[in-house]
């Protein structure tokens, strides 16, 4: 059983009947889930990752004017529940994992993950928050949310970027792709620098992994989990994850450039069906301007486009 599930069960079991029982007043307003941290909110979890924060456990949610009201007992109670669950031990809990289950106030749950206690206002906020924090802010799954308000800040980030975001972003990231793998890759293999071959293919792939979630419309996951979520993805997903695997894993540093290109013309393919490129060129580099250059926002298109 994986920790979602895990978490899923023992809230029904036993963290729900002590809310309809002990909370009667507030369980139309309280939100259960588990989100956050953690590869069981992503649904990646395995026998490795039991050996440090997994286990029986869920997320509450409250709102401000509740949490003054009833955080410091429904955190009592919620320590009172079961510790072990269908056979699985209780959660050995690390140094800094001791804050990932248990009693939370909306709005600071969201600001310990995006910087901001509901949906960002505006671009300039939305292009500061990491990728991977918007990730984990959405992941999981809400168990119960009467209220909703909770899950309609969710809804809104899960809605993505905005598109003028979204577009800067895709832009950077063809400059750094065509940078990183196109040019100084080979580059450095001509150098025979082993340093800066791999540093080169790494920032390669992992731009590349960022642009495939931004065509999406998905946010890219924390470093360990964007090769394992990329195959999900619909558009280009699996293809891509195939052709990084291949590259990795190639001993032969001058087959390495061929394998890029393929990359990027899969990508300047995909980029022209959405209709954000007509440019011929198979140098990223020549399609990050033209994608930028259709941003409404004027303050965001005028950005310098390395930058997203």
């Amino acid at each position: 059983m994986n920790g979602l599930t895990l978490a899923e069960q023992y809230f029904h079991e036993h963290g729900l009947p002590m809310i309809l029982r002990d909370f009667p007043l507030h369980a139309d307003r309280i939100a259960c889930g588990l989100v956050g941290d953690g590869s069981e909110c992503f649904g990646f979890d395995d026998e490795i990752s039991r050996d440090h924060d997994w286990g029986p456990g869920f997320c509450i949610w409250l709102t401000r004017e509740d949490c003054d009201d009833i955080a410091e007992e429904l955190i009592q109670k919620y320590e009172k529940l079961p510790s072990t669950f269908l056979g699985y031990g209780s959660r050995k809990q690390s140094e800094w994992g001791n804050d990932r289950i248990g009693v939370f106030e909306i709005g600071n749950f969201y600001s310990r993950y995006i910087g901001y206690t509901s949906v960002p206002q505006n671009n300039e906020e939305w292009m500061v928050v990491p990728e991977s924090a918007l990730a984990a802010a959405t992941n999981g799954k809400v168990f119960y949310d009467p209220l909703g308000e909770f899950s309609s800040i969710r809804n809104r980030l899960l809605q993505f970027y905005p598109d003028d975001v979204r577009l800067k972003k895709m832009a950077a990231r063809c400059m750094t792709i065509a940078q990183s793998g196109q040019y100084n890759l080979g580059r450095c293999i001509k150098r025979e620098d082993q340093f800066a071959i791999r540093y080169a293919e790494t920032k390669f792939c992992i731009d590349v992994i960022s642009l495939i979630f931004l065509i999406n419309r998905r946010y890219t996951p924390f470093y360990k989990w964007m090769s394992r979520a990329l195959v999900e993805l619909p558009r280009l997903g699996k293809e891509i994850f195939e052709k990084i695997g291949f590259l990795i894993q190639s001993a032969d540093f001058h087959l390495k450039p061929e394998m890029v290109e393929e990359i990027c013309s899969m990508i300047i393919a995909e980029l022209k069906a959405e209709g954000l490129t007509d440019s011929s060129s198979t140098f990223l580099l020549d399609h990050g301007p033209i994608i930028q250059s259709k941003i409404k926002d004027e303050k965001l298109r005028e950005r310098n486009v390395w930058i997203g």
